[in-house]
């Protein structure tokens, strides 16, 4: 299955079933869940970087426990919109999973999430750096998860 347009991703999956939310990093990959009616984007896990097939396969466990219909894979373009090696290296990340396995998959603008992340951790929770990095990545996964989930409910409140 291709990689899909955000906004058509509803279409392309059952009712009342949860998509899955990620942030890819170097090290981790920050995973975040929504809950069935797809409104509301929590932190779930954070998986460490080793090999691909271990990761795929502990990212196809949670989908599998948690019924997920969809990934959104957040996408971090540049500040001029363009799109870098890490953003290469995520549409690659989304291409190797399709080849293991046929999945609905979009991608979300990550831009500035790990920061306004960060912001909230600090300013809102008021967490140290050590708790701060216990959290960060699967936060990201949920902001952006999030950002994409008000997208789509916005969009289909305008058709």
């Amino acid at each position: 299955m291709p990689v899909l347009d955000l906004l058509d991703l509803p279409a392309a999956c059952p009712p009342d079933t949860p998509w899955m939310g990620l942030d890819l990093g170097e090290k981790t990959i920050g995973v975040a869940v929504s809950d069935a009616t797809r409104l509301i984007a929590s932190p779930l896990e954070l998986i460490r970087k080793s090999k691909f097939t271990l990761e795929a396969e502990q990212l196809f466990k949670l989908m599998a426990h948690r019924k997920v219909s969809a990934l959104v894979i957040g996408l971090p373009a540049n500040m001029d919109g363009t799109e870098g090696p890490r953003a290469q290296s995520c549409r690659a990340f989304a291409r190797n999973l399709e080849r293991l396995r046929p999945i609905n998959v979009a991608f979300w603008d990550e831009r500035l999430s790990t920061s306004a992340v960060e912001r909230f951790l600090i300013e809102d929770l008021d967490l140290n750096r050590k708790r701060r990095a216990q959290v960060v990545d699967r936060t990201a996964a949920a902001w952006i998860l999030q950002g994409a989930l008000d997208r789509v409910r916005d969009q289909a409140t305008w058709v």
